[in-house]
């Protein structure tokens, strides 16, 4: 059966290729350029930096994140690195491994400008530091939230920020619900039900699993014992305090 054909702009440029023929040039070079071991593993998985397969980013965050980077992580910006054909194909690819099954890139070489960046200092500079801080693995804040380009979308941004590290253990997130598969009943940020799935983040682990299960396999209940508390625990209150100033810098209500 022949494949569709992917339609990439490039430039300005329309350029008809074969889809997998995208896709193999497009793992390839996700193999030798991010696929490294201390990075991103093989087709996505976890490695030293998160897991990017099955996350549910669209196909607007792939591409800006791979021809942008991440700033204040070793992600790098690939937009100036890497060839306009190379970087159609891993941004295609990356789509791929998130359930986009017929891509539309638009590589724009160099990608958007950045968005102006805010100069910190003090407290707010060093929490800036430890939100992102790539020692604590999955641990960091930056897992699950993403502020200023920093970090994974998973989770929504914090609107009111909390007074003080014990409120910010404390807190509960209205979005987080109770599902239950089998005998196994787990926090779950909903992102969507169908009439032929339901799919969600399953926060039982950092990082979150992303889910689709049958919706006559999985029950869902409003409400969970989920607390931030399980999931900050690398840092201590004196490290919170100081994220808490960098988000008071940078988020706005």
């Amino acid at each position: 059966m022949k494949a569709g054909l992917l339609l990439l702009v490039i430039a300005g440029v329309m350029v008809a290729q074969n889809l997998p023929d995208v896709l193999k040039q497009g793992e390839s070079v996700f193999n030798k350029t991010c696929a490294t071991g201390y990075c991103h593993g093989a087709r996505g998985a976890a490695g030293g930096a998160p897991r990017i397969a099955a996350r549910g980013f669209d196909q607007s965050f792939i591409n800006n994140t791979v021809q942008r980077g991440v700033p204040s992580t070793a992600m790098p910006a690939f937009g100036t690195a890497l060839s306009r054909a190379d970087l159609t194909a891993v941004v295609a690819y990356v789509a791929s491994l998130n359930g986009v099954a017929s891509p539309t890139i638009v590589a724009n070489r160099g990608g958007p400008p950045s968005p102006p960046v805010t100069r910190l200092t003090g407290d707010a500079a060093r929490g800036r530091d430890l939100f992102s801080d790539a020692v604590r693995s999955f641990g960091r804040c930056s897992t699950c939230h993403e502020i200023g380009g920093i970090g994974i979308p998973v989770a929504i941004t914090i609107a009111k920020v909390p007074a003080d590290p014990a409120a910010l253990k404390a807190l509960a997130t209205p979005q987080v619900s109770t599902a239950t598969v089998g005998s196994d009943s787990m926090p779950a940020l909903m992102l969507g039900k169908k009439s032929n799935a339901v799919i969600f983040y399953d926060l039982t682990t950092a990082p979150p699993v992303l889910r689709t299960e049958s919706p006559s396999a999985v029950q869902t209940s409003d409400g969970s014992n989920w607390r931030h508390a399980r999931v900050i625990g690398s840092y201590t209150d004196a490290e919170l305090s100081a994220i808490l100033s960098y988000l008071r810098t940078v988020v706005k209500p």
